[in-house]
């Protein structure tokens, strides 16, 4: 999940200044609900950030928080079925699909978990359940949610950033797709070879920034895997070209090159000549980016971004589904 630090941004600026606070958490997500699992909001009497899916729903569980907030209610379940025909639980609206929230008052108690949330600098497992809420920053999941339900419910998410964005070159694209990515839960982190490049220092967004002596080494500098997704966004056709050359071979979840179409012709049919194998020219993304005759960098982080939203959703598995 994409969690919002405004979420416990929030949270924690009440706890601090004793205002009472409820948080709402989506714990499972089935079909076509509209806030998945992860989804969050926290409220209080006069504020609330975040969302769990939004429309009427949302507008009367932020009403049901702020009530039990008057009324100290303990947590609490509630499951939502987006079915105007649902014989219990209707949500009121019709897109199909269910989810089940939690809603708690958070307390000084929470406040450790809470302010470690809030930093996001620290991965870590958010756990929900009938005692309440919990972080723990020493453990890794070996899978992103999961709900199980039944009297002693639990819910448990790893917030540690499970995908890792590699931008080969720190450009004007590149600082663009970094502050778009940074909203969608990958861990970035920028390559250049040029020194006191300004965009490469400007960028705010990226976790990581490496100054490379030249693109060369790149094949040594990421992993492989299907967490990791790379864009070679580089200077120019020579640069890009030692970049693809140690990158290739690899299996990412994603490796993608940023150019015109004469461009990439130029460079896959010398690697055809060349006699690079076919499966590795098949699986670059070239040219990079969703075809939205996109033309600033702006847009084009776009198209990009677009693009690494769908690979990443094809490679997800569907969360388990509670035991009934």
């Amino acid at each position: 999940m994409k969690h919002d630090p405004q979420v416990w941004s929030l949270a924690l600026k009440s706890l601090d200044a004793g205002v009472p606070v409820a948080l709402l958490y989506v714990v499972e997500s089935l079909g076509s609900s509209p806030g998945r699992a992860g989804f969050a909001m926290t409220v209080t009497a006069t504020q609330a950030s975040g969302s769990i899916g939004g429309g009427a729903m949302e507008h009367r569980f932020v009403a049901q928080a702020r009530q039990a907030l008057t009324d100290k209610r303990p947590a609490f379940l509630q499951r939502q079925v987006h079915d105007a025909k649902a014989a219990e639980d209707a949500s009121g609206m019709i897109c199909s699909g269910e989810q089940t929230f939690w809603l708690g008052i958070l307390d000084s108690g929470d406040r450790t978990a809470v302010s470690r949330i809030a930093a996001n600098t620290i991965s870590g497992v958010l756990r929900l359940g009938p005692r309440g809420l919990s972080f723990d920053p020493a453990t890794a999941l070996p899978y992103r949610q999961k709900f199980e339900g039944g009297a002693d419910w639990t819910y448990q998410e790893d917030l540690g950033h499970r995908d890792k964005l590699h931008l080969v070159g720190g450009g004007h694209c590149s600082l663009a797709l970094s502050r778009l990515a940074e909203t969608l839960d990958f861990e970035i982190t920028v390559y250049d070879d040029r020194p006191q490049l300004p965009t490469f220092e400007a960028n705010v967004w990226a976790h990581h920034k490496v100054l490379v002596a030249d693109y060369s080494v790149m094949g040594t500098l990421i992993n492989p895997g299907e967490e990791q997704f790379v864009c070679v966004m580089t200077f120019g056709y020579k640069t890009d070209d030692v970049a693809l050359r140690v990158l290739m071979p690899h299996d990412f979840g994603f490796l993608g090159a940023l150019g015109s179409r004469s461009k990439i012709d130029k460079l896959m049919a010398a690697y055809s000549a060349e006699g690079f194998d076919p499966r590795w020219l098949r699986r670059i993304h070239a040219p990079l980016g969703l075809p939205i005759h996109s033309q600033t960098p702006a847009e084009i982080a776009v198209s990009i971004a677009a693009q690494l939203i769908r690979t990443r959703n094809e490679l997800t598995p569907p969360l388990p589904r509670s035991p009934a």
